[in-house]
C-alpha cells in the first residue's frame, strides 16, 4: 500500500512542486497551507510522514512540530528550513522532527529523502529483543520499559533498536547517521546529539548522568550491556 504524506507549506508554488514530485514517486499526498488546516487533516487520517515548513501564516511551525510529535508519534516529520538557519534545524530536531531539508532544494532529492525515512521506519526485523528492563517489540515498533510502552518518535525507536542489537559496541556520530538515517542522508553529526539527548530524557533515571546510553569521549556513544 502506498505511503501517505501530508505536505504543510503556505507557499503555493513550493507546495505544488513537492506534491507533484511525491505523487510521481508513488505516494498518496494531501496538502495544507496552514497549521490549522493540517491539524484538521490529521484527524481524518494519520500520515506516515509530514513535510512541514516551519514558517506558516497562522501558527508557529515549531508549535505544529511539537503538536505532531506529541499527538501523532507514529508520523515521521521532515521539516523545511531556510538557508543558513542552523538554529531552526536544531530546534526542529529538539521538538521531535526526524530530519530536515534546507530551502531551496531539488524536489527529486526531497522525494528521495522521504523514501529513505520511510524505508528506515519499515525495515524488516526480528520480532522481540530484550535487555534488562527494556523489551523491543519490532512488530508493533514499541519499546517497553518494565512492561510499559515508552512514548518514542520513530527515530528514537530505531536508535534504541540499533543499540539493543549491538550492546557494548561504540558507534561514532557518522556511523549512527549512516545506520539509522541511511547513507543518502545529508545531515550533520550534531543532529545525532540532539536525538540522543531527547532519548536520554525518556529512558534514563537521571538524564545528565546516563546509565544506558554512555558517551565515549572522542568516539561516540555506546549502550551499556553491564547493567
Amino acid at each position: 500500500m502506498e505511503a501517505y504524506v501530508l505536505v504543510i507549506e503556505d507557499e503555493h508554488p513550493i507546495r505544488r512542486m513537492i506534491t507533484i514530485q511525491l505523487q510521481r514517486s508513488g505516494f498518496e499526498v494531501k496538502e495544507a497551507e496552514t497549521g490549522t488546516h493540517a491539524m484538521e487533516l490529521m484527524k481524518d487520517k494519520t500520515p506516515d510522514l509530514v513535510v512541514l515548513d516551519i514558517r506558516l501564516p497562522d501558527m508557529d511551525g515549531f508549535q505544529v512540530c511539537e503538536l505532531l510529535y506529541r499527538e501523532y508519534p507514529d508520523s515521521a516529520i521532515l521539516i523545511l528550513t531556510a538557508l543558513g538557519q542552523d538554529m531552526d534545524k536544531l530546534t526542529g530536531l529538539e521538538l521531535g522532527a526526524d530530519d530536515y531539508m534546507v530551502k531551496p532544494f531539488n524536489p527529486l532529492e526531497l522525494a528521495a529523502r522521504v523514501r529513505a525515512i520511510l524505508r528506515r521506519l519499515h525495515k524488516g526485523e526480528p520480532h522481540h529483543t530484550s535487555q534488562g528492563p527494556f523489551q523491543l517489540n519490532e512488530q508493533s515498533k514499541q519499546v517497553l520499559y518494565n512492561g510499559i510502552a515508552l512514548d518514542l518518535t520513530p527515530t528514537e525507536y530505531y536508535l534504541v533498536s540499533w543499540f539493543l542489537h549491538h550492546p557494548g559496541q561504540t558507534f561514532s556520530r557518522d556511523q549512527l547517521l549512516n545506520e539509522i538515517w541511511g547513507e543518502d542522508y545529508y545531515g550533520v553529526p550534531k543532529s545525532v546529539d540532539v536525538h540522543i539527548r531527547r532519548l536520554r530524557e525518556k529512558i534514563e533515571e537521571i538524564p545528565a548522568e546516563p546509565q544506558w546510553i554512555e558517551t565515549v569521549w572522542g568516539m561516540g556513544y555506546r549502550w551499556n550491556e553491564k547493567l
